[in-house]
């Protein structure tokens, strides 16, 4: 399937069509909030993303900086021919419990090493997610976690007719 026609691209915006494949994992300055049953769940500037071509960002946080008791170790898994072998999280507080709404790669596949401790969470499942205070839109299609913000610019693959891409 061909490349489709990027959208237009703003001063200091990022085009997720020049993001490489292979992905690139980067640590940003970034300030990342995830809110769940109106609680905010985390609240950290320790962020790294993966980065892959038509993907939104990925954002990675470190376990440890999510509020006790709201990371339970879920059921199944799944694997990245980059990442490796990953596990899966339900994300809880209070009466919340979203099932297997994070995930990390507990011992990555070399390049990966920094994502051992940390977890990616799907926007689409959380109350609100923010990125340096903008309010994450999902990367479309639900089966992918890339936080979709106004410093990228796509299209995005999840969208309809985006299998092939």
């Amino acid at each position: 399937m061909r490349r489709p026609t990027p959208d237009p691209v703003a001063p200091g915006q990022e085009l997720v069509w020049d993001y490489p494949r292979p992905p690139r994992v980067e640590r940003v300055d970034a300030a990342v909030t995830i809110v769940l049953g109106g609680v905010r769940i985390l609240d950290t500037s320790d962020v790294v993303r993966v980065l892959e071509t038509s993907h939104p960002p990925v954002y990675y946080v470190p376990i440890a900086d999510f509020t006790d008791g709201a990371l339970v170790p879920a059921s199944g898994s799944s694997f990245c021919e980059w990442k490796g072998a990953a596990r899966y999280f339900d994300v809880v507080v209070g009466g919340a419990v979203v099932p297997r709404a994070g995930w990390n790669y507990p011992t990555p596949s070399p390049g990966f090493e920094v994502l051992a401790d940390r977890v990616a969470v799907y926007a689409a499942d959380m109350d609100e997610c923010t990125v340096d205070g903008e309010r994450v839109v999902p990367q479309p299609g639900g089966f992918y976690g890339g936080w979709v913000t106004s410093m990228i610019v796509g299209p995005f693959k999840g969208v309809p007719g985006s299998h092939g891409w």
